[in-house]
């Protein structure tokens, strides 16, 4: 199973409506994928909200089908508007 961690630096002020959008439309629609959220972690004094995500098969291919998703272009509003910055990179358990 690969995992990927989502690090993203949210506009200042923003992170209450973009945690509630990212709960109510990028969660549900994540799982329904095939994907499996193994934690997400919001930091509103730094702006920062992490997650991170894995799936069991080919993660690159999963992830193209939920982005072209008709439900994926549905999403609105999509919290995507929020996001200043993101990195995301490939993890291994540690231990």
């Amino acid at each position: 199973m690969r995992q990927q961690l989502r690090d993203y630096r949210i506009a200042s002020g923003a992170m209450d409506e973009f945690v509630a959008e990212w709960r109510a439309g990028i969660l549900p629609l994540r799982i329904a994928a095939g994907f499996e959220i193994v934690g997400a972690w919001a930091n509103p004094e730094t702006n920062r909200f992490v997650w991170v995500v894995s799936h069991s098969g080919d993660f690159e291919a999963a992830d193209r089908r939920y982005y072209e998703s008709p439900d994926r272009k549905r999403i609105s509003p999509d919290p995507a508007r929020f996001i200043e910055e993101a990195r995301t990179e490939f993890v291994s358990p540690a231990m």
